[in-house]
């Protein structure tokens, strides 16, 4: 039975006021959001309901702002051990010691994602003094306790010339998992713009990285939907004959098997971008995965590029980053190299 997956942001409360992020990016005064323990168990009980109909097996991406600063954190989690629904957690370093991995890997967690979104001078630029040292110090804590440790990187023009020096960083420390995903804007003024062909350049350069290290202790998770089209060009990115050419078999997840939740109960189809499609503490979240608000969502036919391409159901780059350039998720990706009649 195939999982679907919840990103779960139960509070906005956070350590850090980071470049990249969709809460403070624009207002670092904002009014923090934060989910009452009996709503958390309403939604897991609505998810897990879903799940059910669907066949599928729930599982969860407990995410804030920092998770761990959530007041009924461990509230939160006992209600996750006791369904027997295992659970991930995208968090900071901060509040990581032994006693505290330990105690989530006994609670079912089973991978912990931080963040290094540059060398020392960048990422702590980007998140804040001291955090680089921090993430790094907290891997073999992770990793003593037999939770997984994913390392991921939003890459942009600021990082764009470090990435090759944060995966040998990143497999020198031993993190089992190394992903990135482009920066998304904010606003039109806050782009860190990557031309098309500089792009797949860094993917060409990633991929001869990434083969050095195959044999090494660290999984590379090809997360970025253009790398789909990268290895479809060199010939490693098979599409089978035979396959239902209505329905998607790969690409982007948006409205497909994956949901967002946020700490005042707005369901997204995609975190990236401006997609609210009701509310789970009012409604069902099945009757949300199927209504007609996510199905505009799985409007293939409506993207101006990718419609044309064959790659269609196997791709569609990165909708949200499209959308933080132009408010339009159907409009081309902007790093997308492959030239379209």
């Amino acid at each position: 039975m195939e999982y679907f997956a919840f990103q779960f942001h139960i509070t906005d409360q956070c350590d850090q006021r980071c470049e990249h992020c969709y809460i403070f990016a624009e207002d670092n005064n904002i009014c923090l959001k934060e989910m009452e323990l009996e709503d958390v168990e309403k939604v897991i009980t609505n998810c897990v309901d879903m799940c059910t109909r669907m066949e599928r097996l729930p599982y969860f991406y407990i995410t804030g702002g920092d998770p761990i600063l959530h007041q009924n954190f461990w509230d939160i989690a006992k209600l996750l051990k006791e369904r027997n629904i295992p659970f991930g957690i995208l968090g900071n370093p901060f509040h990581l010691n032994d006693e505290t991995c330990a105690r989530l890997a006994q609670h079912g967690c089973k991978k912990y994602q931080l963040s290094i979104d540059g060398m020392e001078k960048t990422h702590d630029f980007i998140r804040k003094p001291g955090s680089f040292a921090t993430t790094l110090a907290k891997i073999p804590v992770l990793k003593k306790a037999g939770i997984d440790v994913a390392i991921m990187t939003t890459v942009s023009g600021t990082n764009i010339d470090e990435m090759e020096d944060i995966v040998d960083l990143v497999v020198e420390h031993e993190a089992d998992i190394f992903a990135f995903a482009r920066y998304c804007p904010t606003s039109f003024e806050k782009e860190t713009h990557i031309e098309p062909l500089e792009y797949r350049n860094l993917l060409d350069r990633l991929w001869q990285k990434f083969e050095t290290y195959q044999d090494g202790p660290t999984t590379f998770n090809l997360k970025d939907h253009l790398w789909n089209l990268y290895l479809y060009e060199k010939g490693l990115y098979q599409i089978h004959e035979g396959l239902e050419q209505d329905k998607i078999h790969d690409g982007c997840n948006c409205a497909n098997c994956h949901m967002t939740i946020l700490p005042d109960g707005a369901v997204y189809a995609c975190r990236r971008m401006e997609s609210n499609i009701g509310n789970v503490l009012s409604q069902s979240i099945y009757d949300l995965y199927h209504g007609k608000e996510m199905e505009a969502y799985r409007q293939y036919d409506k993207f101006e590029k990718c419609a044309k391409c064959e790659l269609l159901n196997f791709c569609r780059g990165c909708p949200a980053v499209a959308y933080g350039y132009t408010h339009d998720m159907y409009a081309p990706d902007p790093q997308c190299w492959k030239e379209i009649d």
